[in-house]
């Protein structure tokens, strides 16, 4: 499989389009944003009017299932996946309804990412690390909210813009505009 980073827009499309088990897809947040059928290609399913709008705001990207892939290809470039991944795992985790699998996946998540030492760990402070660490054992949809806030903040203000100006992105938007 070729690199995600290195490759083309056309093949990135393909890649993320063929990637049925991808985890931002299973993410529950629905796109507001419409493609005319003149600007889009049916094959991949991205037109330039979604891709412009992803620059309007960090939101805008992440409620979009290509803007949330792609922006977290452009992350595991940087080495920072983690963040993306932490925020999409705190979307869905939001979602449970039962409460023994949302203390048993607060779990999971406390050791995935903010334990110190995680594998996977994400950059908090002490306060929020202990807070957490107090609320997953009484667990609820909001015990991740003050970490998942932190990580938005850090990628919105660190992150988003230099994805913003990568090769990725203008590569994607340069492809889709000569479309047009």
């Amino acid at each position: 499989m070729p690199s995600l980073v290195t490759s083309s827009p056309r093949q990135l499309l393909h890649l993320l389009d063929s990637d049925k088990r991808g985890k931002c897809r299973r993410v529950n947040l629905k796109s507001p944003l419409r493609c005319g059928s003149s600007q889009s290609s049916s094959s991949e399913g991205l037109c330039f009017d979604e891709m412009s709008q992803w620059s309007q705001s960090l939101d805008r990207l992440l409620t979009s299932n290509y803007g949330r892939q792609i922006f977290q290809v452009f992350l595991k470039s940087e080495f920072s996946d983690e963040n993306i991944e932490f925020w999409l795992v705190c979307e869905e985790y939001k979602e449970i309804k039962s409460s023994f699998r949302m203390t048993s996946r607060a779990k999971k998540i406390f050791k995935r990412y903010i334990q110190a030492e995680a594998p996977r760990e994400i950059n908090i402070d002490h306060k929020t690390r202990e807070t957490i660490r107090r609320n997953i054992q009484e667990a609820n949809r909001m015990c991740f909210n003050d970490a998942q806030r932190i990580v938005y903040g850090l990628m919105e203000k660190d992150s988003y813009p230099r994805f913003l100006r990568s090769d990725i992105y203008s590569a994607l938007l340069e492809s889709k505009s000569v479309k047009m």
